[in-house]
């Protein structure tokens, strides 16, 4: 759990969030802005801004617990063995600082790599990304190049060692569609190229169709569902995964006063003081007395397929949000 406490009151940002990622897989985390997926991210690599804070929990990898590690020996792990892509490119490379210069000191210093060995393999990795004249780009400064490039260089950065696990934290949200689905594939191609796990957080459910294997769907810093791809696009059984998948807009072909964009009703609650029992309920079409009082605890419906909804069971699924 990971808590930012202000003089309001604690900001539960990730709340009881729980989740496993599979090797090799791509595990898409969604939801709207505010729902706490980029503070999952963070609390993963024990960078959470002050004043958050992990309160408690668990973080296992290779069996080991990032959160009881030392900030020692998360800088040793932080980039070889977890790298991250930021959202915002422009914010995550140091304006003074050619890229070249950035990515060869971080590549060194997990590395018994000279200088010229860490150019090659920056280098190298510049034209992985599909980035054009890599010498040139390795001399020049961050404002220097679009944020195409930028986010191209980033993910060169990401990739320096070699991690097992990349960590991706929207990265073609500050781009435009075209380049973004340039970023799309080039990941993909990476990925396998790397053979990487990746955890992948967005707002769309387009980039979530394009790139998971799995989904974990977030509200308000709970876990709501946890499925495969094709179980959360063809059977959703929360409430909130249902509303999000049916808020897309789609090409129709019905007639255009038949085209109504569903949406979501109403806004995210307060963090500081979230609604009682379950926390969508204010927003949720099905939500009845029951949920206003009990928070639901997540159950299997199947195997692989958990929600954490208290109707679940009893909702006629795809006659509402769903109907198409």
């Amino acid at each position: 759990m990971t808590y930012f406490c202000t003089s309001a009151g604690s900001v539960k940002a990730v709340d009881n969030v729980s989740f496993d990622v599979r090797e090799g897989e791509v595990l898409g985390v969604v939801g709207e802005s505010g729902s706490g997926k980029s503070v999952t991210l963070l609390s993963i690599l024990g960078i959470v801004p002050r004043p958050g804070r992990i309160v408690s929990g668990e973080i296992l990898f290779k069996g080991h617990d990032l959160v009881t590690k030392p900030e020692e020996e998360m800088q040793k792990i932080r980039g070889k063995d977890i790298a991250m892509i930021f959202q915002n490119p422009a914010f995550s490379l140091d304006p003074i600082y050619t890229v070249g210069n950035q990515l060869t000191e971080i590549l060194r210093w997990h590395t018994h790599l000279d200088k010229i060995e860490a150019k090659q393999r920056v280098m190298a990795l510049f034209e992985a990304v599909r980035l054009s004249d890599p010498e040139q780009r390795f001399n020049q400064y961050p404002h220097e190049l679009s944020g195409g490039m930028k986010q191209r260089i980033v993910i060169a950065r990401a990739l320096l060692c070699n991690p097992s696990l990349l960590l991706a934290d929207e990265p073609t949200t500050a781009v435009d569609v075209t380049t973004q689905a340039q970023l799309l594939n080039l990941m993909k191609d990476l990925k396998k190229e790397f053979h990487m796990t990746v955890v992948f957080v967005t707002h769309d459910m387009g980039v979530i169709a394009e790139m998971a294997n799995r989904v974990v769907v977030l509200y308000c810093g709970k876990v709501c569902e946890i499925a495969s791809k094709h179980t959360i696009f063809t059977r959703p059984r929360h409430p909130y995964t249902e509303a999000l998948i049916s808020s897309v807009p789609r090409f129709e072909t019905q007639r255009s006063q038949d085209r109504t964009l569903r949406v979501i009703p109403g806004t995210l609650p307060n963090p500081i003081a979230p609604p009682t029992g379950c926390r969508f309920h204010p927003r949720c079409m099905y939500a009845q007395s029951l949920c206003k009082e009990k928070e639901p605890e997540i159950v299997e419906l199947e195997e692989g397929h958990l929600v954490s909804c208290l109707r679940t069971r009893e909702i006629d699924w795809g006659s509402t949000y769903g109907q198409q």
